[in-house]
């Protein structure tokens, strides 16, 4: 792919959890700002390694807008705000210092699979949403 689009959400795509939380952003995404890519993926590993990130990261969801990336929180948080619906005064949030706001996810982080499952192959989109999903 010679260029990328702005905002793309790279999450692990054997998490249960995470493959029901892209499924949630396109339900509620319908102008289609968001792209996405599995970190196990080619291109999530390029994503990562352009931004300079650990390429064996899978216990987080990855924002990338433009040339900055946004991990756990952070991400989440900049997502909700250009959801459609009531989900962007969840970006309030932003003022808790991220240490804080991050201890929550990196406790349902922790214990995602135990709680909701891994998948032994990445979710495969369906057609519709197929070309939002980066190769």
């Amino acid at each position: 792919m010679s260029s990328t689009p702005t905002s793309v959400i790279l999450f692990d795509g054997v998490c249960l959890l995470c493959s029901s939380a892209v499924q949630f952003i396109l339900q509620r995404d319908p102008k289609g700002v968001f792209h996405f890519a599995t970190l196990q993926s080619e291109t999530g590993q390029r994503l990562l390694a352009q931004h300079k990130m650990p390429l064996d990261q899978l216990s987080t969801i990855v924002l990338i807008e433009g040339d900055r990336a946004y991990t756990r929180s952070s991400a989440a948080l900049r997502i909700a705000r250009r959801l459609r619906g009531a989900w962007p005064l969840a970006y309030a949030a932003i003022v808790i210092p991220s240490p804080i706001r991050n201890l929550g996810y990196r406790f349902i982080a922790r214990n995602r699979y135990r709680w909701f499952g891994k998948s032994e192959q990445c979710m495969l989109p369906r057609p519709e949403h197929r070309a939002r999903f980066l190769e």
